[in-house]
């Protein structure tokens, strides 16, 4: 078994797919309407991982602490930086072990994100 899909509720949906775009380097697969609401699917470039991001305006939202999504990319210190220039207060860059690098930053929604480096 694998995840096929992760999904979040949000409360704004563009801001949420900038979010992504710009921090993971995820692009939209599909976008569509979704009775009074809508609904974008985000995939990496080789369509392995995929995120569903949903907005309804009478619907759930995310909220709380506690649950945490990871991505890793080969260029962690630019992406930290990107995170600080669009002003999204990412924590500093952790090395827990020697084969380990990672940074957490909150998406729009307050959904916890670690952006990790393997090394």
């Amino acid at each position: 078994m694998k995840v096929a899909n992760l999904t979040i509720m949000v409360n704004n949906l563009e801001e949420s797919i900038e979010f992504y775009k710009t921090i993971t380097e995820l692009t939209i697969s599909r976008r569509f309407k979704a009775g009074p609401g809508e609904i974008a699917f985000m995939k990496n470039a080789d369509g392995e991982t995929e995120i569903e991001l949903v907005s309804m305006p009478q619907g759930q939202k995310f909220e709380g602490k506690g649950f945490f999504v990871c991505f890793e990319t080969e260029n962690l210190d630019t992406v930290q930086e990107l995170a600080k220039a669009k002003g999204l207060n990412p924590s500093d860059i952790r090395n827990p072990d020697a084969k380990n690098r990672y940074f957490y930053v909150y998406d729009p929604n307050g959904v916890s994100v670690e952006i990790k480096q393997k090394v």
